[in-house]
């Protein structure tokens, strides 16, 4: 919230520098973000008398000037409209720097000498008027400083305002807090409101409808008002506040919405049909068009002011057009009202709006404070636009606010402060707030907050009050005494840990995306009907329908930041994610809940370099991630078999993951035809996913250190002939297994398809190592393994020695 200083030191008196005024406001939990000067830059104004008006003889919309600035006649070319000889006004003479940075210079306009400028407000920066020159009082004297003579210099504070304090969102709110830390008295204004001899009861009548939605609501009427713009020193407030001046109806209640934070609304009684108010709730599918001209569906949950046949106002959001204050509007029906916030939050996030009164309603404001904010704008509008107000006003208030009472231990608030603040200081602090406080013993207080602190529920909310009051710099700094626990680290946050750090090494971005998803997601993967992909946990109130389930895979999350990236011009993606899937289960109420890794490779794993060639991502890099997570996590039993894959996998290049027997994961090209449907098919992409839980059930052999080897290996090479479809795993299991403790390590360093090999068939060699730990193996004991493995091979699968 923006607010003058000025207008604050109204209603307290400020006797610290703006600064230090800030800083202590900040302090005490309401931030300062900026501190403006305004109309400091004004002291080079100065008041001139127009003593002469007359045409300019060379252009029909100028005229000749002659003015008393102080220092004798000066000549002044103006177009303004509203010149006339006596009336003073504010000039620039040469050399005045304005608030725009215009400097004002002696010239020649159309061949007559103009030694200054006449000034309009919004060329001072005071408002956004400029039909016409700015018209000072007839007080003031030629050559007296405009900036000193209206008290313009000021500065505007910049509050802001949490949502649990409403009651701040106002000038007398804002000056509350400053008394209470100044320890100064709050001024509050005062009100006399000047009644006819009519009253209100032969005017008008007000009917709820529905008293939850609105618990209080006030009406007042003004006749014969004269709609007039409002004095300067309204419109200045209102500018440094960032509010459009209108006209003086609609300024007081915008002024009294600033001043005391409760939303008014102005209706032209003469246009309320049956002169009387209805407050209900709004039919399914009802049309309302509101003062912007926009016209909105509302549903039965919006609560509406009406007149005796429609519907006139949206409540605490936005007036209807059809009873709006106009030109000809001369009798004035002022509401001051309750809405309950929820209510009003609602119906505004339905109708896409925010406006100054929803802001106040949806947090709450003072229902105490209804019938001051209507009095406080009929006083002003009488003053401003003349007229007489009905005697009394309509208030119905069904059932009357009861106020809280809260206990407050000292010792508590003194433990949870980590402080030593006496009963008497929190005393003193509480009733520096408005609150009213008894002792009911050496160390409890009974507390009764005010009506406007809708924020005050619980202890601890007190505790924070006597925080905030004592200053959160002047609390000082305890650590709480912290045992450590003799529980270990869940496994799976262990695993996780470790699994995003070596994700991070290899060069992989972890993403976060929603677990909420569309049900679409399942025709995205190609689900058959008894897939586990489809048993989605529905959401009971979701935002939208594309994201009204549970997720039951984190692969179209996946897929879908894949296409964010590449809209964004990026293609060459290495991504991961760790997060849970819910599939729904007739048996549970609750889904089954299991954590994934999931991570996906595309474009080109390296660049063009000087000393390397450009080369795209490939089945084996991504299947090497794999096996490097595995091997950092224990697991040295990791294999790679063709089998049934999820349909959204190439079937030709794909691959499941097993650590002995058991299947992990699965790793492999995604579907071109998935890519297609993501308007992705120029792009290749390659996923693997993990499933934690089942790499939890298995235990990795715990790493042991091995001496250093005493004996030499001893290295053979077995290049072999295999039909096409056989696994190279395959092989190199048959060889570790008659390999036994003589084989050290097996590993496949070439494979060949193609010239004089059959096309049916393929060539692979693998090196194996062998080394004994008992002492230096002898040839003959090596060749005789050696046959040995490669009859086994032969006899297994159908291989042969490659001739050389």
């Amino acid at each position: 919230m923006r607010v003058s200083l000025n207008w604050l030191k109204d209603y307290v008196n400020i006797d610290i520098s703006p600064h230090d005024l800030a800083e202590r406001l900040t302090m005490t939990g309401l931030e300062v973000e900026t501190l403006d000067p305004v109309g400091h830059s004004l002291q080079d104004i100065v008041t001139a008398k127009i003593l002469s008006v007359t045409r300019h003889p060379d252009a029909d919309r100028l005229f000749l000037c002659r003015v008393d600035a102080g220092d004798g006649e000066v000549p002044v070319v103006c177009g303004a409209t509203n010149l006339e000889e006596g009336i003073l006004v504010p000039m620039a003479l040469p050399g005045t720097e304005l608030p725009g940075g215009l400097k004002v210079k002696e010239s020649r306009i159309r061949g007559e000498r103009s030694a200054g400028m006449l000034l309009a407000e919004d060329e001072m920066r005071l408002t956004d008027d400029h039909k016409g020159l700015m018209i000072l009082p007839s007080d003031l004297n030629p050559g007296d400083r405009v900036s000193h003579a209206l008290a313009l210099e000021d500065w505007a504070l910049d509050v802001a305002i949490t949502p649990n304090r409403p009651d701040c969102a106002s000038v007398i709110g804002i000056a509350r807090e400053i008394a209470a830390i100044t320890g100064q008295k709050l001024k509050r204004p005062q009100i006399k409101v000047t009644a006819s001899s009519t009253p209100i009861e032969d005017l008008t009548q007000v009917t709820v409808d529905d008293p939850l939605g609105c618990p209080r609501y006030a009406a007042g009427i003004i006749r014969g008002v004269e709609l007039r713009p409002s004095p300067f020193w309204l419109r200045y407030r209102l500018h440094i506040s960032g509010v459009r001046a209108i006209n003086n109806i609609v300024d007081v209640t915008n002024y009294v919405l600033l001043e005391t934070g409760h939303p008014l609304h102005s209706f032209d009684y003469d246009r309320l049909r049956g002169n009387r108010i209805v407050v209900r709730r709004a039919e399914d599918n009802e049309v309302f068009t509101t003062l912007d001209g926009q016209s909105h569906s509302l549903n039965a949950e919006m609560l509406m002011i009406c007149d005796a046949e429609r519907a006139v106002a949206v409540a605490g959001i936005m007036g209807g057009l059809n009873s709006e204050i106009f030109s000809g509007s001369t009798n004035v029906l002022v509401e001051s009202a309750f809405f309950d916030p929820v209510t009003i939050r609602r119906g505004a996030k339905r109708l896409g709006m925010s406006t100054e009164a929803s802001y106040r309603f949806e947090r709450g404001v003072d229902i105490e404070g209804v019938p001051i904010a209507l009095e406080r704008a009929l006083m002003l509008m009488h003053q401003l636009g003349g007229g007489e107000v009905a005697k009394g006003f309509i208030d119905e208030y069904p059932k009357p606010f009861i106020p809280s009472v809260i206990s407050l231990r000292i010792e508590k608030a003194n433990s949870l402060l980590g402080s030593s603040i006496s009963c008497e200081r929190a005393m003193e602090h509480l009733k520096a707030l408005e609150m009213e406080v008894e002792k009911l013993g050496a160390d409890i207080l009974q507390v009764t907050p005010p009506s406007f602190r809708v924020d005050l529920i619980r202890e601890v909310d007190l505790v924070e009050e006597v925080a905030r009051m004592e200053g959160f710099d002047e609390i000082s700094v305890t650590y709480p005494s912290i045992k450590s626990s003799d529980e270990v680290e869940p496994p799976e946050q262990v695993m996780a840990e470790t699994l995003r750090e070596t994700m991070v090494g290899l060069g992989f971005n972890e993403v976060i995306n929603y677990s909420f998803v569309s049900p679409n997601t399942a025709e995205l993967l190609m689900a058959g009907e008894e897939s586990p992909l489809r048993s989605f946990v529905p959401i009971l109130n979701p935002l939208t329908v594309d994201q009204s389930v549970m997720r039951t895979s984190l692969v179209p999350g996946t897929l879908e930041t894949i296409r964010t990236n590449v809209a964004y011009g990026m293609k060459d993606l290495r991504l991961f994610e760790w997060g849970n899937v819910f599939i729904h289960t007739e048996a549970d109420t609750l889904p089954h809940e299991k954590p994934f890794l999931v991570a996906v490779m595309t474009g080109l794993f390296n660049q063009k370099q000087w000393y390397c060639e450009e080369r795209n991502v490939d089945f084996f890099d991504i299947k090497g991630i794999v096996e490097v997570l595995l091997r950092t996590l224990g697991f040295r039993d990791t294999l790679f078999k063709r089998g049934e894959m999820p349909p959204y996998y190439n079937p030709e290049i794909s691959s499941r993951v097993y650590l002995s027997d058991h299947a992990v994961g699965n790793v492999g090209q995604v579907l071109p035809k998935l890519m297609a449907d993501l308007d992705l098919e120029t792009l290749t992409a390659y996923l693997f996913e993990l499933d934690i839980s089942a790499l939890l059930e298995r235990t990795p052999k715990p790493v042991a250190f091995k001496p250093l080897p005493k004996f030499p290996a001893v290295f053979r090479d077995l290049s072999l002939i295999v039909q096409r479809q056989v696994e190279s795993g395959k092989i190199q299991e048959i060889v570790k297994r008659e390999g036994g403790d003589l084989l050290e390590s097996v590993h496949l360093y070439d494979l060949y398809e193609g010239g004089k090999i059959d096309r049916a068939e393929k060539a692979v060699t693998l090196r194996i190592c062998y080394r004994s730990r008992e002492g230096t193996l002898e040839g003959k004991d090596i060749n005789r393994l050696h046959e040995t493995i490669i009859e086994r091979i032969g006899r297994e699968i159908g291989a042969r020695l490659r001739e050389t």
